[in-house]
């Protein structure tokens, strides 16, 4: 009987569960191809206007960014961006490679990986999310273009607490628009994008400032690698 009712009650349990994942699934299907056009949210805005937490974000197109920027943050965080399906399986398989019991040591998120993990995905690093983070960002490059899939990185990034997108990084930290931005106020802005919240770019320390050197000096030769954007997004020589 007690056999009966425990089996009865897995089955209710594993639908529920397989409801919710179908659930979940849809709502990422409308979401993706919504957020196609349409200015989204990141799930970090969403948990700080859910604590009351101030939140500055001002949404501008991609030809209103700075190319000096674009190619800042696509050599400092994924310069093969233009030549890959959403995923560098060559990166991630280094990386896996190179894991120590502990796990990997460093990441291999894309551009369109981390676009996928500030849409739909939660901030900590775990082989979970890993699993949703993949398949995501394969769909996302299927179904948006490059073009529309930096738009909506720059556009949702955090550059500092409660600061996200480059526009609002760009009149935070430096006083003007993302159009506007200096070579070398565009890699302190990359360099400073894996530690939001500790760097800042218009008070850079003398590790940040190296950083940004190093990344203003790829940056200058990224034109090559940015050939499935507008051609206005290859810096300006200078």
């Amino acid at each position: 009987m007690h056999t009966g009712i425990s089996g009865v009650l897995i089955r209710r349990v594993f639908r529920l569960i397989v409801a919710a994942a179908a659930s979940v699934v849809l709502l990422w299907a409308v979401l993706i191809l919504a957020w196609r056009f349409l200015p989204p949210v990141s799930v970090l805005m969403l948990a700080r206007h859910a604590t009351f937490e101030p939140v500055d974000r001002r949404w501008v197109p991609l030809s209103a960014v700075s190319p000096r920027l674009i190619a800042a943050v696509v050599a400092s965080e994924d310069a093969k961006f233009c030549r890959h399906g959403g995923v560098d399986w060559d990166a991630l398989f280094d990386v896996l490679d190179e894991a120590g019991e502990d796990g990997p040591s460093r990441g291999a998120s894309t551009l369109t990986m981390q676009t996928v993990k500030n849409l739909f995905l939660w901030p900590s690093r775990s082989v979970v999310r890993k699993g949703f983070e993949i398949p995501l960002a394969l769909a996302l490059d299927l179904l948006w273009t490059k073009e529309r899939i930096l738009e909506v990185y720059l556009n949702v990034a955090e550059w500092g607490p409660g600061i996200f997108g480059i526009e609002a990084a760009a009149r935070v930290r430096f006083n003007k628009s993302a159009a506007s931005l200096s070579a070398r106020e565009a890699a302190l802005l990359a360099a400073a994008l894996p530690d939001p919240k500790r760097r800042d770019p218009a008070h850079p320390g003398p590790g940040l400032a190296r950083l940004a050197g190093s990344v203003m000096s790829r940056a200058a030769g990224m034109e090559p690698w940015l050939d499935c954007l507008p051609k206005r997004s290859a810096p300006e020589r200078s």
